[in-house]
């Protein structure tokens, strides 16, 4: 039962504007990044986590709505962890009007095997789950690969690889595979966790949690999952801010001669886009300084 059967009204009309706010999200990701075109068939891949429900609960009302026409089909990987509840996720999806398939891989034993006792098992058990889900898509002939990746973990991803790899690099909302045969959609990329948190809480869908292996969390990921979790608390909007960066590129202003060509770059006689704003004209508009003598703001300008 949901939490939904025992709400007031008034937290009926907040988890509506919730509901309305991710599928809304999800909705303008689809056509930001035409993730989702006529006639595909779009795998959404379920790990029985907050997010990959969301995802398919989202994906499956939009389909009734969208003017297009796609298919979804739902797909989970059994991994064989010991204490899987492997019945949970099948008789969840029964209850939908979705095709699925249940992918049952022993990929926990090739990991232990692997990696040493107490070392974090998440990156091997990563690739060779992805390696498993790109050919089951191709058996089932999905064009299009739907992962339960949100706003926070794009932002965490390029903390990550800012911190620790030296890259300037996020989760893209779409992307090719690496043999160039898979289309990867994130169609929550403009989704809150936090809101995905509330929305899966309410409608309470069935959550397996993500420890069956016994491995150590990624800690490295955690302490910048905390860091952007804390500054959410603290400066409300920064989140958000961070975010829109990534869409809001400016490669002049960066330092990679591979992106921009700084070694052409040449002076010329009329405005430069994107130029150095330092030779232009202040806009200043306070009451005070305009009562200054003129040099006066001049002093102030380059103290400032």
């Amino acid at each position: 039962m949901s939490q939904l059967d025992s709400l007031s009204a008034k937290q009926k009309y907040s988890f509506n504007k919730l509901q309305k706010r991710l599928r809304r999200h999800v909705g303008k990701a689809i056509a930001d990044f035409n993730m989702i075109e006529d006639g595909d068939k779009v795998m959404v891949c379920l790990s029985g986590g907050k997010d990959s429900y969301t995802l398919l609960d989202i994906l499956m009302f939009l389909k009734k709505q969208a003017p297009i026409h796609f298919d979804i089909v739902a797909v989970n990987l059994d991994q064989k962890q010991p204490g899987f509840p492997e019945h949970i996720l099948p008789e969840y999806l029964d209850t939908l009007d979705v095709e699925y398939k249940i992918v049952e891989e022993d990929t926990y034993s090739i990991v232990k095997d692997k990696i040493p006792e107490g070392k974090t098992t998440c990156s091997l058990c990563s690739r060779l789950r992805r390696g498993i889900l790109y050919r089951t898509a191709t058996e089932l002939g999905a064009t299009k690969i739907a992962l339960g990746h949100h706003r926070e973990d794009m932002l965490e991803t390029l903390f990550l690889n800012m911190f620790h790899g030296g890259k300037l690099k996020s989760m893209p909302p779409k992307l090719v595979s690496d043999d160039g045969k898979q289309m990867v959609i994130r169609p929550l990329a403009y989704c809150a966790e936090k809101d995905i948190a509330s929305y899966a809480e309410l409608v309470a869908f069935p959550i397996i949690p993500c420890n069956l292996c016994g491995s150590q969390e990624n800690l490295q990921r955690k302490v910048i999952k905390e860091m952007i979790a804390s500054w959410d608390k603290q400066f409300p909007g920064r989140v958000e801010s961070m975010f829109r960066a990534l869409q809001n590129v400016t490669p002049s202003h960066l330092a990679d001669p591979n992106l921009f060509n700084f070694i052409d770059l040449k002076t010329q006689e009329t405005p430069y886009e994107d130029g150095d704003i330092g030779f232009d004209q202040p806009d200043i508009e306070s009451p005070q300084l305009m009562e200054e003598d003129p040099s006066k703001i001049v002093q102030v300008i380059e103290i400032t």
